[in-house]
């Protein structure tokens, strides 16, 4: 496990008309010691293509092609278990990095030992204006992670060397499962405040399909931490409460 690598998990599929700017994102990052992982999703476009030439660029950027179409989360998964990097970080392929995101949120870790941490963002839309700013609170426990899925995906990095690998279910809501399970792991951790990515919302994208979160939530509650009734509804209410003001 090298030093201060840092290893950006991409899940990859028919990426062609965003993947660029993502990828380009990474390349201006001030820091340097990274690399870029990209699983494609057996992609039916000329996305491949594109990626090869960046490859060729710069060898920092890799490309791992599954022979099968299985989902983001088995995609990330195949990410995370070929990472190099003692610090796991995530961009999807049509989301953006600000250029000083990986050096200011691993100094930030370091500065405060922190195994887990997170940014507030910006979201966009499909001709990249903003649409709005998610602010993050600045320490969040587990049980706050229950009330609402305070990691941005596209933000959150953890330290796999202190913490140990962790990996997606593949339950519609991976990455939000994910860093329960890290935040269950370690208890609390800090965020900044400053937005330092942005996230792409789609009109077609699963995020956007309300009603379809609303119930994958719920499943998480019930079924993947075994919650009981009283608990789920507890929290449940929490994150409906949140998702609106989200979108405010």
């Amino acid at each position: 496990m090298k030093n201060n690598l840092v290893s950006i998990i991409t899940p990859s599929y028919n990426s062609l008309k965003y993947i660029n700017k993502s990828i380009e994102s990474v390349l201006n990052q001030t820091y340097c010691e990274w690399e870029m992982i990209i699983v494609d999703d057996k992609s039916t476009d000329d996305t491949n293509k594109l990626i090869n030439k960046y490859i060729k660029y710069d060898n920092r950027i890799r490309l791992i092609k599954l022979k099968s179409n299985s989902g983001p989360a088995n995609a990330r998964n195949t990410g995370i278990k070929e990472a190099k990097g003692r610090y796991i970080a995530f961009l999807d392929s049509d989301d953006i990095w600000l250029p000083q995101k990986l050096e200011k949120q691993i100094k930030f870790m370091e500065d405060n030992n922190l195994s887990v941490t997170y940014s507030s963002y910006e979201t966009i839309d499909e001709q990249d204006k903003k649409i709005n700013f998610r602010k993050v609170k600045e320490l969040i426990t587990y049980s706050d992670m229950l009330k609402s899925n305070h990691i941005g995906n596209l933000t959150g990095i953890y330290n796999c060397e202190k913490i140990g690998k962790f990996y997606m279910d593949d339950v519609g809501h991976e990455d939000y499962t994910l860093w329960l399970k890290i935040m269950q792991r370690v208890g609390k951790t800090k965020g900044l405040k400053e937005p330092l990515a942005k996230y792409r919302i789609l009109s077609n994208s699963i995020s956007s399909n309300k009603l379809k979160v609303l119930k994958w939530q719920w499943y998480i509650y019930r079924n993947i931490l075994k919650l009981n009734i009283f608990k789920s509804s507890y929290y449940f209410m929490w994150y409906i409460y949140y998702a609106i003001r989200k979108r405010g």
